[in-house]
């Protein structure tokens, strides 16, 4: 905000500088024959034609006639007026010295004297006027411009790449061999009659080889036992009735 205001101060001195140079030059003040005046020349016309080509007009300055009041005049005339010097129904005239005329307007302006034969022999001038004078200009100054600072954009940290997970290594499980187990041993054919059949295998102590395995009964005495018990079933019945 201060940068503005102190912009805005500089540009408008710079204006009020740019108006009173351009003021000082438009009221420029020439004074018509310099030295000589505004009186009749003795060299005839020739005098103020010489001397308004070593001038340069613009609208907004001032034409000094200095003549004595009563002697001289100074009219503005026209174009066809100004060559034969008519002093009829003139623009404007001024019976006053000195006299200051103003030049509002751009082109040719004539002006004569309209006493007696004054313009005949040479008391008579013809400028031409350019536009207004155009002062340098300087552009303003810019006021600064605070370019705002980059907008910072958010650092992104890259995660860390992850480790590659190995598979899980699996032993495989060894096939099963062939079943060690010792197959049954095939029992052993039946002992032909007539022989002694092989002992028991028993889980005890052995029996003393010299043990000798006692005979089966005999036909007769299984015969008796039969016999006995149903002899004693016979007594018990017997009783009983």
């Amino acid at each position: 905000m201060a940068g503005l205001k102190s912009s805005m101060m500089v540009f408008m001195l710079m204006m009020a500088a740019s108006m009173q140079m351009q003021s000082s030059m438009a009221q420029t003040q020439h004074v018509v024959g310099d030295a000589l005046g505004w009186t009749i020349p003795s060299n005839g016309a020739a005098a103020y034609t010489t001397w308004a080509s070593q001038q340069t007009f613009r609208v907004g300055d001032t034409l000094v006639f200095n003549f004595t009041t009563g002697i001289h005049n100074v009219a503005e005339v026209t174009q066809s007026a100004f060559g034969p010097c008519t002093t009829a129904s003139p623009i404007s005239i001024t019976t006053n010295g000195p006299a200051s005329v103003s030049l509002t307007t751009a082109g040719a302006h004539y002006y004569i004297c309209t006493v007696g034969t004054h313009c005949q022999i040479g008391q008579k001038l013809a400028i031409n006027v350019s536009g207004p004078a155009v002062a340098p200009t300087t552009p303003p100054a810019a006021p600064p411009t605070t370019t705002p600072p980059p907008a910072t954009s958010p650092t992104t940290t890259p995660s860390p790449t992850p480790a590659p997970v190995s598979p899980p290594t699996t032993t495989p499980t060894p096939a099963p061999g062939p079943s060690t187990t010792t197959p049954p041993t095939p029992s052993e054919a039946p002992t032909p009659a007539g022989a002694t059949p092989p002992a028991p295998e028993t889980t005890g102590p052995s029996p003393a080889s010299d043990t000798t395995p006692p005979s089966p009964p005999s036909p007769s005495a299984a015969g008796s036992l039969t016999v006995a018990p149903a002899a004693l079933l016979a007594f018990a019945l017997a009783l009983f009735y």
